[in-house]
């Protein structure tokens, strides 16, 4: 190649990095949909009131919300505390053991594929650069990428949970009588076959895939509360 040849790098497109928000938000709208809109079919199906139906799924969006918050922050905070823990450790074992290190890097490597000398340079340089970032990256499996962010995933998950339960709750809202619990249903069903969609293709996954592993369970969880209202209203009547 000629020396004043112009160096094309190839770019790939890579969705790793989505992987801490993406989850959260997934989780939190799926969640909101079925939990809300299997809510609004269970009490429709007692039989109960249009007003009890909009106000039962009103408190399951706000109590669900809240829930979301609050479990996705202790569940990343306990696993920011870990990684924070194993980090402190290993800045620890650097300091004091310096070479018992270096060894453990370098056989990481070795593992890898590499002969032992090119591992071993390897693994010297970088720890001359960045030593608690190459044991936190190649032994921890700890990265800015995969790093925990426990009020990153609470507001997500709160917020994408209140976006989802919305849209069945209204269409409660816009119904009444017995149009309410099909206008439930099929409002949720095809509002959860596009979120699956478009979280598999944000995570580069099938979109048919997404769609119909998101919609299958949530036309499970709204036939178990339609059967279990629909049981209670006939046995309170």
């Amino acid at each position: 190649m000629p020396a004043d040849a112009s160096v094309s790098i190839h770019s790939e497109a890579h969705f790793v990095h989505r992987i801490g928000w993406l989850r959260a938000a997934v989780l939190g709208a799926n969640d909101g949909i079925v939990s809300v809109a299997s809510v609004l079919v269970g009490v429709a199906a007692a039989g109960s009131p249009h007003g009890t139906v909009v106000l039962s799924g009103l408190a399951a969006l706000v109590a669900g919300a809240m829930s979301m918050a609050a479990g996705e922050y202790v569940s990343v905070s306990s696993q920011s505390d870990t990684e924070r823990a194993d980090l402190a450790r290993e800045k620890s074992e650097i300091e004091t053991h310096w070479d018992d290190e270096l060894e453990e890097l370098a056989i990481i490597y070795q593992r890898r594929g590499l002969d032992p000398q090119l591992a071993h340079q390897v693994a010297r340089q970088l720890m001359d650069a960045d030593a608690l970032g190459a044991h936190a990256r190649d032994e921890l499996g700890i990265t800015e990428t995969t790093a925990s962010n426990p009020l990153q995933a609470a507001w997500t998950s709160a917020i994408t949970f209140t976006a989802g339960a919305a849209l069945p709750l209204l269409a409660a809202w816009l119904s009444a009588g017995t149009a309410t619990l099909w206008a439930v249903a099929i409002v949720s069903l095809l509002v959860l076959l596009v979120l699956g969609a478009l979280g598999a293709q944000t995570g580069g996954a099938p979109l048919w895939k997404g769609a119909l592993r998101v919609a299958f369970w949530g036309v499970l969880a709204m036939l178990a509360t339609y059967v279990v209202g629909a049981l209670f209203g006939t046995v309170a009547g």
